[in-house]
């Protein structure tokens, strides 16, 4: 455990963290646990405390060893750079409020994280889903409401968290809408016939009377609707069906892109419907298509002698 100089360093950044900075008790914890461990690695690794002078003089040598020493005790290399992005952090600290300025880490670049490509359900697995949920709930409001969400979901792109800031006043849907994503920044998304009469039908179904500013999809308590609850009937229509554990509400937002796109949609049309900030990000989907392509020529594809 960090202990000496070194920690009270490191005492006094996360003091300043949660002072002038206001960070949550949740990314203190985080950065006492990441800078403690880089702490205490190179105090046993150069054999001396890990003081100002000490920490000043780390090399390019050791901050590889340090890394190298992350990945081997079996971090991924998305939390090793997680962790360097907290050392860092706590060597610009050290640099301006202490003086002890260090090249090394600041230069230092996590290691590559693989990329992930989405895992959409198919349109078939999406029906499924969609209709096991409309008859999943004993209480018919909410097994309507679930079915509705889950049909935005899948016919709009969204994101759960935008389609549970919905407001009673956005309903009935219209042919469009305006969603507000990431950081505000607003788009517009067409709202397919279905879901507009799946959110119809589970507001005839409703047994309450929301004024116009409360939530579209509604808890069983009236408040708005928990994004761990729609991920929960999500898992229980996907455990019914057998489906794998990637087939998430988030999938569905996966499904609407590859589905465009196998229709033929371009990046960019999609990267607007999604709200991407980036074409790039968007690209990923063209990596899925390509994927399912070549799988469906494997299983096509005559193999040997025939």
């Amino acid at each position: 455990m960090t202990g000496g100089e070194a920690g009270a360093l490191l005492a006094r950044f996360l003091g300043g963290m949660a002072g002038a900075k206001a960070a949550s008790p949740h990314t203190i914890d985080a950065y006492r646990r990441d800078v403690g461990r880089y702490l205490d690695f190179m105090t046993l690794h150069r054999g001396e405390a890990a003081g100002r002078k000490a920490l000043a003089g780390i090399t390019p040598r050791e901050m590889r060893a340090w890394q190298a020493h992350l990945l081997d005790e079996g971090l991924s290399p998305r939390s090793a750079a997680r962790a360097l992005s907290a050392v860092k952090s706590f060597h610009r600290w050290l640099g301006e409020a202490e003086g002890a300025e260090a090249a090394a880490p600041l230069a230092a670049r996590a290691p590559k994280t693989p990329k992930r490509l989405p895992r959409p359900v198919s349109a078939e697995a999406a029906r499924a889903l969609i209709d096991h949920a409309a008859a999943g709930h004993r209480e018919p409001w909410i097994a309507a409401r679930d079915a509705a969400l889950l049909t935005l979901l899948w016919g709009a792109g969204l994101r759960i968290s935008e389609a549970l800031a919905l407001n009673r006043r956005d309903a009935p849907l219209p042919e469009t809408l305006r969603i507000f994503g990431k950081g505000g920044k607003p788009r517009i998304v067409p709202v397919l016939s279905a879901a507009r009469a799946a959110v119809d039908e589970y507001l005839r179904l409703l047994p309450m009377a929301p004024g116009p500013d409360s939530p579209l999809f509604l808890g069983a308590r009236g408040g708005r609707l928990d994004p761990s609850l729609a991920q929960k009937a999500m898992a229980t229509a996907r455990a019914a069906l057998g489906l794998p554990a990637t087939a998430t509400p988030h999938a569905l937002r996966h499904s609407f892109a590859t589905h465009l796109l196998s229709a033929g949609g371009d990046l960019r049309s999609i990267q607007a419907l999604l709200g991407h900030a980036s074409l790039s990000t968007t690209q990923v989907y063209t990596g899925v298509d390509e994927a399912r392509l070549m799988a469906a020529y494997e299983a096509a594809h005559p193999r040997g002698g025939a």
